[in-house]
């Protein structure tokens, strides 16, 4: 009954729906080892094993069989004597099994004797687990006692300490509620400290307390302000800005006292500002620079608060008044007196005076800027101001002297002096110190530009326009002759120099370098003096060209590109019809070829002299078109000349006046670069055409009446024989083919002479006179075609006509 509760208890431990003791994977997998190990139980090794079982298998076999062999029973009896068993017999088969139940009982008794003791140390190890387990839970509950006692003393702790907590955090506020007011009282009880210091008799702006008592009247005033929620706000705001008014007062009452005390220093000694040069500068700025170190500490404060409190604002504007005032009625007079000096000095020359007086008020202005900054770190735009309204005293100055100034080399020089010397090197060099001197030269320089284009219209129309020629102005080409006479003489004497130097060179105690460098200059001079033709002297120039040229570039770096077009163009054209005037007078007096030669020489010289501007010569004029007013206008004023069928009633006049009779604006450009290359253009086409007419106008004439007469005969007219033609004979064609080379061999050389007299240029005349041989060439080619076609070789030889060869030969000196 016992082993099978014990196997009922242990059946419940792996039971499927609730084991009471669940077995993990491995303690499965062990169980079941061990299962498997008990189902083999091993044989006593005491026993024949292998004889007992040969036993038993033939015993098996035969098991009624009576008869034993001997060896079994050797078996037999060794086993039974082994199993105390000797005495007793098998003899029957129920025998051999009631034995062998016995052995096999025997053998589980001493298989299972170890787990027998296995199980019986494992029972007396629960039995020393169970004890232990008692123990534990015993232990447990004093545990669980001693865990509730914990709790209960440890809730006690962390009550009293939050508590202690609660009373640091309270004791921490109550300390910076303290400390928050402290420093919120200390604003408010430093106005008593401040009104103790600021009314004691012996406050100076100077001591070590007066800018930190300062900085912490700021402060107060900072925080008041920024917390009108405070009880008595307005009162102590209002007693704060008293204490910051008496402190305003003591730095203005120091400042403005040191600037009158210096002024009144340097006006005992200069009461009338007479100063001369030289000790100017002691009296007016070492006194000053002195000085400044006294108050600069100070205004440096006054600059750091003037952004944010207004007073200190107002307090550095009236310094900065205070001073300007001061040097102002220092340099004021000083100034004036310089500037009356130079003026009595430079009353002759205004260009001296202009740049000596410009360059007095750049050394004010910088010496005045610089001053300024020893005083103070923020730039004041009074100070410009200051600055302007002296240099205004240089401007009213030179201002009438100026507009009453009428030669144009002296404004030009002015323009001069003021945009190149004192804008560009003075004052875009130094544009910070300089600003009020940049506006006044601005100023007169537009005046003297102003001046400077009244007096060239005025020049334009006098010394251009209006000029009359003298008659050495149009003695040509006797002046041209002349200065080649003289310029050939000292060419000559040039060479005889040099041939005298050459022959005394053996003989002169002379570096050879030095006398090979004296003889290669003279050479070189030589060379160009004879390189330069009479034509090209600036002197020989026509006047009105000289005038214009020079008037030019008088004023293309003085004026407005926009202005400088006008007058150019305006020049330029009273220029060109100066010229067409000279030529006219010289094409009567002279010859047509000196005209048109002294015409296409200027042209040239104004067209190479006005390449160098870099500017258009064209300008822009509006014009008024009032022709549809004037027709409409006739149209009312005569009603007869409208058609009928407008002629409906008398507003029919009147509303087309209306509605057609708007002037029109016309916009039309005038070049006067592009007029001289059109008029030298034309010139050269004349002398073209009048030199070819001279050298070939006969032949010309010939040429065009045969082609009249072939058109004639080509539109019906009679047949014809040029020959048989009275005016066409040989003899009549060799009459004018004679006179026609005769003359071009006779004028040929001079009109060439002339060329080279004029224009003095190879190249020039070569192109010049290239069209003029192209034409002699060709009406001689036509010529020749014409003989050739009409004439018979009889007649050929009667005419004698040069041929093309001869008439190139004597072209050829043109080359």
């Amino acid at each position: 009954m016992a082993a099978n509760n014990v196997r009922e208890k242990l059946s419940l431990w792996d039971r499927r729906g609730e084991p009471t003791a669940p077995l993990t994977d491995a303690q499965s997998d062990s169980v079941a080892e061990v299962r498997a190990a008990a189902e083999i139980l091993p044989v006593p090794s005491e026993l024949p094993i292998e004889d007992l079982c040969s036993l038993s298998s033939r015993s098996l076999h035969s098991p009624f069989s009576t008869t034993v062999p001997d060896s079994t029973e050797d078996v037999l009896l060794k086993g039974f004597q082994m199993l105390d068993m000797e005495n007793a017999r098998i003899e029957t088969a129920q025998q051999f099994f009631s034995w062998f139940a016995n052995l096999q009982t025997k053998m589980d008794l001493e298989e299972g004797e170890q787990y027998r003791k296995t199980r019986e140390h494992f029972h007396s190890y629960q039995e020393q687990c169970d004890a232990i387990l008692a123990d534990v839970h015993a232990a447990l509950d004093h545990l669980d006692t001693l865990q509730k006692q914990y709790l209960f003393v440890s809730n006690k702790t962390g009550t009293l300490h939050e508590a202690c907590e609660q009373l640091l955090k309270e004791q921490a506020e109550l300390v910076d509620l303290a400390e928050s007011i402290q420093q919120k009282l200390s604003y408010f009880n430093e106005l008593e400290n401040i009104n103790t210091k600021l009314n004691s008799p012996s406050l100076s702006v100077n001591s070590e307390g007066f800018i930190p008592m300062l900085s912490k009247l700021d402060d107060c005033i900072e925080y008041v302000s920024s917390h009108p929620n405070f009880k008595d706000y307005p009162v102590y705001l209002a007693k704060f800005k008293q204490c910051l008014s008496k402190a305003v007062h003591f730095m203005k009452s120091h400042i403005v006292n040191t600037m009158h005390n210096l002024t009144s220093q340097l006006t005992k000694r200069d009461p009338l500002g007479l100063a001369n040069a030289d000790n100017a500068f002691t009296l007016y700025y070492v006194k000053f620079r002195a000085a400044a170190p006294k108050v600069r500490t100070l205004i440096e404060q006054i600059e750091e608060r003037a952004d944010k409190i207004q007073e200190y604002h107002n307090l550095l504007e009236a310094v900065h008044q205070c001073y300007l005032d001061q040097r102002e009625r220092l340099l004021s007079p000083s100034i004036t007196s310089t500037i009356t000096d130079l003026t009595s000095q430079n009353s002759k020359d205004h260009c001296a005076l202009v740049r000596s007086g410009c360059a007095f008020m750049v050394h004010v202005c910088q010496d005045e800027h610089q001053l300024y900054n020893e005083f103070f770190s923020r730039p004041s735009p009074r100070l410009d101001e200051l600055l302007e309204k002296l240099c205004l005293s240089l401007y009213d100055m030179l201002r009438p002297l100026i507009i009453h100034v009428i030669h144009l080399e002296t404004l030009s020089e002015l323009c001069g002096i003021l945009k190149n010397e004192m804008l560009e090197d003075h004052v875009h060099n130094n544009a910070g110190q300089l600003g009020a001197f940049d506006a006044v030269v601005k100023q007169m320089l537009e005046d003297v530009q102003e001046r400077l284009v009244y007096r060239t219209h005025i020049y334009i129309q006098t010394d251009i326009t209006g000029y009359n020629p003298a008659p050495g102005d149009l003695a040509y080409p006797e002046k041209l002759e002349m200065m080649e006479r003289i310029a050939q003489s000292l060419k000559e004497e040039q060479i005889k120099l040099l041939s005298q130097e050459a022959s005394f060179s053996d003989v002169r105690l002379e570096d050879p370098g030095s006398r090979r460098s004296s003889t290669s200059s003279v050479t070189e001079a030589s060379r160009m003096q004879a390189s330069i033709s009479p034509a090209d002297l600036h002197g020989m120039w026509y006047p009105t060209v000289r005038r214009t040229l020079v008037c030019l570039s008088k004023l293309y770096r003085c004026i407005d590109r926009a202005v400088f077009q006008g007058l150019s163009q305006e020049a330029l054209s009273a220029c060109i019809q100066s010229l067409l005037k000279a030529s006219d007078i010289i094409l009567k007096n002279k010859t047509q070829v000196d005209g048109q030669l002294f015409l296409i020489k200027h042209l040239l010289i104004m067209r190479e002299q006005i390449a160098p501007f870099h500017t258009d010569f064209a300008i822009k004029e509006i014009s008024l078109d009032l022709k549809k007013t004037r027709d409409a206008a006739f149209k009312i004023l005569n009603p007869k000349a409208v058609p009928k069928f407008f002629r409906l009633n008398s507003h029919n006049a009147i509303l087309e006046f209306l509605l057609e009779g708007t002037p029109e604006i016309k916009e039309h450009y005038i070049d006067s670069k592009k007029d001289v290359d059109r008029y030298l253009k034309l010139s050269c086409e004349q002398f073209i055409q009048q030199q070819t007419h001279i050298f070939v106008g006969t032949l010309e004439e010939l040429l065009a009446k045969v082609a009249a007469l072939k058109t004639m005969a080509i539109e019906g007219g009679p047949t014809y024989n040029l020959s048989q033609q009275p005016w066409a004979q040989p003899a009549k064609i060799n009459e004018i083919v004679t006179a026609t080379y005769r003359v071009m061999k006779g004028k040929l050389p001079a009109t060439l002479q002339s060329m080279s007299l004029y224009l003095a240029n190879r190249d020039t005349e070569f192109i010049l006179f290239k069209p003029v041989r192209n034409n002699i060439q060709q009406v001689f080619q036509k010529t020749h075609a014409l003989l050739q076609e009409e004439y018979s070789g009889e007649d050929l030889q009667i005419i004698a006509c040069p041929s093309m060869e001869q008439v190139n030969l004597l072209l050829s000196v043109s080359k």
